[in-house]
């Protein structure tokens, strides 16, 4: 019977370790390197990792990587503050996932950083959950699943769509990375998304619109509040790329304000009627929501 690839990986990466061409604290080659290297499906050179670290030969490191054990046979013990492999759970996975996204954005969550943070190794994570686009659908699943739709439900079509816009909006506050992680041409396969799709649509099925219109209804809800929602992560990545707060930023266009009244004179007679303005995205939130469905209306409720 021919060896498995995930052995054949594990054989040849303990080689290595007996001859010296990997010394103990030597990174061995990543689960990417290794599936490509071996032309196998990542799952399978997870596997191995996974296989050689159960067995004493590597272990995982934080913000380092896999690397030979000091004494490779010798299975290390967890570290204080470390999760023991029994104890590590897709629930514990995946907030600690959310925790790192909520602290720094979307861009910043790594499989390496979720080990990290749970004093786990890396490779044990893939028990769990099948790598990071898997883990995300899940964080966006859990995070949603925290703002529940209300028991007690509306019976108008407007006041079903303004709760369902309302609670997505709160999950949005809470998790901003949400924003960029739920495409709208690639929907996530979330439980928690499809019970607002579901709230929303019982009650579009008594208006009398078409299959297609629902449809729209139910998206166009989506996708604004998403879109403002969009806003706050963009905001995030400013002010830690450049430490500059959105006030302190608009401060240092002063001078081309300034010079707007030429080109722009409507604008510019705006900005003096506004005066002291404060884009608040709760309020552009509130504002765009009811004007919807202030849009909605003539087209579900025509004279």
């Amino acid at each position: 019977m021919d060896t498995p690839p995930h052995a054949r990986i594990t054989a040849d990466i303990k080689q290595r370790v007996a001859d010296g061409r990997l010394r103990p604290g030597e990174r061995v080659p990543s689960t990417r390197q290794l599936a490509r290297d071996w032309n196998v499906a990542l799952a399978t050179a997870a596997k191995a990792l996974t296989l050689l670290a159960r067995e004493g030969v590597v272990v995982a490191e934080p913000r380092v990587g896999t690397v030979v054990a000091e004494r490779p046979g010798t299975p290390a013990r967890p570290r204080a503050g470390t999760t023991a492999e029994h104890e590590l759970t897709r629930r514990r996975i995946v907030g600690a996932a959310i925790e790192i996204a909520d602290a720094e954005g979307l861009s910043e969550l790594t499989m390496r950083a979720v080990a990290g943070r749970l004093g786990a190794a890396t490779m044990s994570l893939y028990r769990h959950v099948g790598g990071k686009d898997d883990l995300v659908m899940l964080m966006v699943d859990a995070a949603f699943a925290e703002f529940p739709l209300p028991v007690e439900r509306p019976q108008g079509w407007r006041e079903r769509l303004e709760t369902s816009a309302r609670v997505q909006w709160a999950a949005y506050r809470a998790h901003p990375w949400m924003a960029g992680a739920t495409p709208l041409t690639r929907p996530v396969p979330s439980v928690a998304l499809l019970q607002h799709s579901e709230f929303v649509l019982e009650v579009l099925q008594e208006t009398g619109l078409d299959a297609a219109t629902r449809m729209y209804v139910v998206i166009l809800i989506y996708s604004f509040v998403q879109g403002i929602a969009a806003h706050i992560e963009l905001e995030q990545q400013a002010r830690a790329a450049t430490g500059v707060t959105d006030e302190e930023w608009m401060t240092g266009q002063e001078e081309f304000l300034r010079g707007i009244t030429a080109t722009s004179p409507a604008f510019a007679g705006l900005l003096d009627e506004l005066g002291e303005f404060d884009l608040d995205l709760d309020r552009l939130f509130a504002f765009g929501l009811q004007s919807l469905l202030d849009g909605l209306t003539k087209l579900i409720e025509p004279r």
